[in-house]
């Protein structure tokens, strides 16, 4: 792994190494080093200069929300009266435990957002009662995902 104009560039093994973790990050060091042929420290010393690099951002546990109940996925374009007003809807949408991402974007939204709700009743109350009623929200666009298709992180 080198850094190369603020992009890391990663050889082979590094790939080997983050295509296995990326398969299952529940995999022991100790296998991936045996199926790679290297030592296991090797796998761990290569991980830490990726982590230290900032090319791996971290590990988290997923879990499947259907089986909380949250069945009704959205996405939500959310039209601001004024740019300035962007940084503060942000901070009160991540106050809203149903938003499960926010991005700024181009186009007709000034924020886009994911949100996962037990029903469409619950996303109706989501949208009327804690996002229109941010200050500065003047109107939103709301679509409900059907049935999540691809679901991948970006290959290496």
């Amino acid at each position: 792994m080198k850094l190369v104009n603020e992009t890391v560039v990663i050889d082979g093994i590094d790939k080997t190494i983050l295509n296995f973790l990326m398969d299952d990050a529940k995999k022991s060091i100790l296998e991936i080093a045996r199926n790679i042929g290297i030592t296991g420290a090797a796998v761990h010393q290569r991980l830490r200069k990726l982590e230290k690099a900032g090319l791996i951002e971290g590990s988290k546990l997923m879990i499947n929300p259907r089986l909380l109940g949250y069945k009704t996925m959205a996405f939500v374009g959310v039209y601001l009266d004024k740019a300035v007003s962007n940084p503060q809807a942000v901070k009160q949408l991540r106050q809203i435990p149903e938003v499960i991402e926010c991005h700024y974007t181009t186009g007709n939204w000034s924020i886009f957002i994911k949100i996962l709700c037990r029903d469409n009743e619950h996303l109706m109350n989501v949208l009327n009662k804690d996002i229109q009623a941010i200050e500065g929200v003047s109107r939103t666009e709301t679509f409900i995902s059907l049935n999540q298709q691809i679901n991948r992180q970006i290959k290496i």
